[in-house]
C-alpha cells in the first residue's frame, strides 16, 4: 500500500518546521535567523517544494530539479537543495511502498534504482541553487551531462559532502544515529523541537559538516565539534532543556559571527524527522 500525496506532503511540511522550531546554533531557527535569510525563507520554501516532490508522474531526479525550481521562483536564494536531496528518496519510498516493507529497505530499493537521467536533472537542480562552496570536480562534474546514475555520481562526491554520502549509505547517519537520538530525547522531555536540537547536536559534535567545510576547509571543525559537545553534555544533565537557551545563544553568536553555517547538519536532521514521520506512517499501513 502506497502512502497518499497529503500525507507525504505533510510529513515534509512537519519536518521542516519542527527543524526551524529547533535551535541549531549557527543555523536560521525560529530563536535566531541569520546569512541572510529568514525563518519565512524556509517555510514558503518547505511549501513551495513539498508538492513538486510529492508528485508520482516525474522521475525521481526531475521531481528534485521541479522542487528546487519551485524554491527558486518562491524565495529567490538557495534555503533547501540539501533537505530537498535527502527528502525525495525517502518520499519516493513512501510513494512506491511495497506490503511490509520498512522504509530503509524502501530507501533502498529507491537508491539503488536511480539513473543518468536522474543524474542529468539532479546536476541542474544544483546548478539552479548554486549552492555555497561549489567548485570544479575532477571528474563528472556537474556542468557537464553525467553518463552514470545518480547514486554512483553521489558516490564520487561522497568524500567531500555528507549529503552525497547518504546516498551510498542507505543514510546510515539518519537511520542508526538522528532517529535512536530523536526517540530517546522525545522519551525525556516530550518536546519535538528539543528532540530535534539534540539530534543536530549529536550528529556535528561527531561529524565534520561538509557545508562548513566547502566555505572554510576544516579549520574550524574541531572547535565546532568542542562546542556541541559541550551542549550534547550540558543537555544530557537536564530535564528541562529550557535551561540550556543562554549556551545555545553563545554559540549560536560566536559561530555567526564567524560565518559559520552547518547547514548540512540541519538538512540531516530535517531528514531524520522526515523519516521519522514516515516510519510512523509506515508502521500504520502495516497494521491497517
Amino acid at each position: 500500500m502506497t502512502v497518499s500525496a497529503a500525507s507525504l506532503e505533510a510529513a515534509y511540511r512537519w519536518a521542516c518546521e519542527t527543524e526551524l522550531q529547533a535551535f541549531k546554533p549557527g543555523n536560521v531557527s525560529v530563536h535566531s535567523e541569520g546569512h541572510g535569510m529568514t525563518v519565512e525563507h524556509f517555510r514558503q520554501s518547505a511549501l513551495a517544494s513539498a508538492p513538486e516532490l510529492c508528485r508520482t508522474e516525474p522521475c525521481l531526479g526531475e521531481r528534485i530539479y521541479r522542487a528546487i525550481e519551485a524554491t527558486w521562483d518562491a524565495v529567490e536564494c538557495n534555503t533547501n537543495l540539501g533537505i530537498v536531496l535527502l527528502a525525495a528518496p525517502l518520499i519516493a519510498a513512501g510513494q512506491t511502498k511495497r506490503k511490509e516493507e520498512s522504509l530503509r529497505n524502501g530507501l533502498q530499493r529507491v537508491l539503488r534504482a536511480t539513473t543518468i537521467d536522474d543524474a542529468a536533472w539532479v546536476y541542474r537542480a544544483i546548478r539552479l541553487a548554486q549552492p555555497g562552496g561549489l567548485g570544479e570536480a575532477p571528474e563528472h562534474d556537474v556542468r557537464i551531462p553525467p553518463s552514470i546514475p545518480l547514486r554512483d555520481a553521489m558516490r564520487l562526491a561522497a568524500g567531500r559532502d555528507r549529503i552525497a554520502f547518504q546516498y551510498t549509505c542507505d543514510y546510515t547517519d539518519v537511520f542508526d544515529f538522528i532517529i535512536p537520538r530523536y526517540h530517546s530525547a522525545l522519551s525525556r522531555w516530550d518536546n519535538e523541537g528539543w528532540a530535534a536540537v539534540a539530534a543536530f547536536s549529536g550528529v556535528l559534535a561527531r561529524i565534520p559538516d561538509s557545508h562548513i567545510e566547502r566555505k572554510f576547509g576544516p579549520r574550524y571543525s574541531p572547535w565546532v565539534s568542542e562546542k556541541m559537545v559541550l551542549i550534547e553534555k550540558t543537555l544530557s544533565y537536564t530535564a528541562r532543556p529550557e535551561s540550556v537557551l543562554g549556551l545555545l545563544r553563545d554559540v549560536d553568536a560566536d559561530f555567526k559571527t564567524c560565518g559559520i553555517n552547518p547547514g548540512t547538519t540541519a538538512d540531516l536532521t530535517v531528514a531524520g524527522l522526515l523519516a521519522v514521520r514516515l516510519e510512523a506512517i509506515f508502521a500504520g499501513t502495516r497494521r491497517g
